[in-house]
């Protein structure tokens, strides 16, 4: 058996299982030993009459109660102690490092990171820190401004000769391409050279896009009222945006109705409204006659078995509706939905895209620390410029682009040519794959890698 001791890890190890056998067992049983024995003092002292024999007793607790003192302490500094050489140890054998790139990939980007900034900001409803932000990077534009635009580099150069600084499109920034500028602008990027960029930005947050902080401001009050169990903004708010609604197949406004229809069958002792007419079972059939009507078509079967459910209102939880009237979870579900699909109407995701790629990113990078590592050990590169060579395990919710296309044969991937991955980690399609292969055999077309055709596994995007 090899010795674990001529690993790095081998001193780690090792005091990790000191660390182990040094608990506060010890400890706490002196601990319960000195309890025992004030207990049994005062038991003595209790049936005592004579205060000399109480004196005593006194006396005689005095150095064992010491002695346990005493090694209780020596317990603790062995469990100190051990804890203090496990965390030399683990500082030794896994020193913090930096991610070994060869350059900063986001460097060139600042426009884009202060873009996705204040997006975040305003999607969480931060729009005092959004505003202040934009303040800021105004006030400071070398902390907001590509340093390029700043000072050319040799590499920004042009290839006349001249040192002017070339557009976000590849051409020069001059008077012919001023529509180009104000694309560019709208787009809501930092950057520009002219004094009025950041007061447009500040023009955008307030007016463009339909008004951004307008607009989240708005969802965030639908959704304090949802919170508060009042459905009645937010399907206003559907009912006003019901045909981009129903154009994008969402059934948000009769999942808002039919809670709403539930809350008002749950009765004033769930829903704390007026016990009246417009609450309870009366007031649910009610709303169900005024607002049921316009969604027969695509949601009779549902509205049939609310209604239905009235016949059964005396023993709800007996009869076979029971979980269409299940309140727990139905506000944060509904809220979900409503916040989902108003950001899809603005053209938004429903997460912000900064809270995504910052979580993927953790999550990646462990894995692209040791492969990146093990790399520069083996003095290999990455064959592919921008692509990984490794996939990165996301979970479900962050896993994009269904649609993939070979970059061999330059067609999208379907059922009956499903993207197949290889062993060296590139990704083309099953008929690409059939078309390399040598009999059982196949060679990258990306790389020197060469493999089984066996060992290609599907992917289902």
């Amino acid at each position: 058996m090899a010795d674990d001791t001529a690993s790095p890890f081998g001193p780690l190890l090792l005091e990790l299982a000191r660390m182990r056998k040094s608990t506060l067992s010890a400890a706490i049983d002196d601990v319960d030993k000195i309890i025992d024995l004030l207990t049994a003092a005062r038991e003595q002292v209790a049936a005592e009459d004579d205060s000399h024999r109480t004196m005593m007793a006194l006396t005689t607790l005095q150095n064992p109660v010491k002695s346990r003192l005493e090694a209780i302490n020596t317990d603790l500094k062995d469990v100190n102690k051990a804890q203090k050489a496990f965390g030399k140890a683990l500082d030794k054998a896994l020193p913090q490092r930096h991610l070994p790139m060869e350059t900063d990939a986001m460097a060139d980007q600042s426009d884009l990171i202060n873009r996705a900034i204040v997006m975040h900001l305003l999607r969480e409803g931060q729009f005092d820190v959004a505003s202040t932000f934009v303040r800021e990077a105004r006030d400071n534009p070398l902390e907001a401004r590509h340093s390029s635009r700043q000072t050319p580099t040799p590499s920004q150069v042009d290839a006349d000769g001249d040192d002017d600084m070339d557009g976000p499109d590849g051409h020069e920034d001059d008077d012919e391409d001023d529509e180009d500028e104000d694309e560019y602008e709208d787009d809501f990027m930092w950057g520009k050279d002219d004094h009025d960029s950041f007061e447009s930005i500040t023009a955008q947050l307030d007016g463009r896009h339909g008004g951004l902080q307008e607009k989240f401001s708005e969802m965030y009050d639908i959704l304090s009222e949802l919170r508060q169990h009042n459905l009645s903004p937010a399907i206003r708010w559907a009912h006003d945006n019901n045909t981009q609604l129903e154009a994008k197949g969402s059934n948000l406004e009769f999942e808002l109705c039919k809670l709403q229809f539930v809350w008002l069958f749950r009765g004033p002792a769930v829903n704390g409204l007026p016990d009246d007419g417009h609450n309870g079972h009366e007031g649910a059939l009610l709303y169900a006659r005024q607002h049921f009507g316009r969604f027969q078509a695509r949601h009779l079967r549902e509205i049939q078995q609310l209604c239905c459910a009235l016949v059964f209102a005396g023993n709800l939880e007996a009869s076979p509706y029971s979980r269409l009237f299940r309140v727990d979870t139905a506000f944060e579900e509904v809220s979900a939905s409503f916040t989902r699909e108003f950001c899809s109407l603005l053209g938004l995701a429903a997460e912000s895209p900064l809270y995504v790629a910052v979580t993927a990113g953790a999550i990646a990078l462990p894995r692209l620390i040791k492969y990146t590592t093990y790399m520069r050990e083996k003095k290999t590169e990455w064959t592919t410029e921008n692509e990984l060579a490794f996939e990165t395990p996301l979970p479900p919710s962050m896993i994009y682009h269904p649609i993939f296309v070979c970059p061999v044969s330059k067609e999208q991937t379907t059922e009956a040519n499903p993207p197949m991955l290889l062993p060296c980690g590139h990704v083309i399609c099953h008929d690409s794959l059939k078309n390399i292969a040598k009999g059982s055999r196949c060679k990258c077309p990306y790389c020197p890698t060469e493999g089984h055709i066996k060992d290609a596994i599907r992917i289902t995007l």
